[in-house]
């Protein structure tokens, strides 16, 4: 086959692939118009009603410090009525783990808060905005949130248990442990081949020596 008439063959079933096209497009459709294949109009039925939105909870995360439950109040506010707001807060610190949810009245109003805010620049933190479906909120959610938090003071509770009253066998039992601590750090450092001479322990409770008396053969 020549060159000419591959190029006719060519052009013929290009004219094929056109008419083609035209028959399958709709006459209310422009000729430029091409759809998406697996959107939102390939995947559309006719008279299908659009799923209405009814989820109001919304996930935030990456949330800076220093942005806490009264800035973030008035913050969101200002899109709508707020009905639950909570930060994710560490049990033994109470210190924030950088995310929360937050609930409104208005589907609408979350709808348009997650589309806005998602990605929104803050103290150097970009805001991840995502709405919950209903079925997925944990039924637990918003338990306890009006509660202020207070974080169990650990070092005040080290405080005592080491300043607390000892008997004298708690005692020797405490001092047994250091020593036999600190017998284990000088096997390590003399290992390394550091010449160093660790200070006695202070501390030790002296044992009762038993004192025994000569009795004198009465003569």
């Amino acid at each position: 086959m020549g060159a000419k008439a591959k190029k006719s063959l060519k052009k013929k079933m290009i004219k094929k692939v056109v008419a083609k096209r035209a028959v399958s497009r709709p006459t209310d459709e422009p000729s430029n118009f091409l759809p998406l294949e697996g959107g939102s109009a390939g995947r559309q039925l006719q008279g299908e009603k659009p799923v209405k939105n009814i989820a109001t909870v919304l996930y935030i995360g990456r949330i800076p410090h220093g942005f806490y439950e009264d800035q973030m109040e008035g913050f969101f506010k200002q899109f709508g009525e707020i009905k639950h707001l909570r930060i994710v807060r560490n049990k033994k610190t109470g210190r924030s783990k950088h995310y929360g949810f937050i609930e409104f009245e208005d589907p609408e109003v979350a709808k348009v808060v997650a589309d806005e805010i998602h990605g929104y620049l803050l103290f150097e933190h970009r805001l991840q905005l995502h709405l919950i479906p209903p079925e997925r909120v944990p039924p637990k959610l918003w338990k306890g949130i009006g509660r202020w938090y207070k974080p169990f003071d650990w070092k005040e509770f080290a405080r005592k248990k080491h300043n607390k009253d000892r008997t004298i066998e708690e005692h020797e039992k405490m001092v047994e442990g250091i020593l036999k601590r600190n017998e284990e750090r000088q096997k390590r450092i003399a290992a390394a081949g550091i010449e160093y001479e660790c200070p006695d322990f202070v501390g030790m409770v002296p044992k009762a020596k038993k004192i025994k008396f000569d009795v004198e053969d009465e003569d």
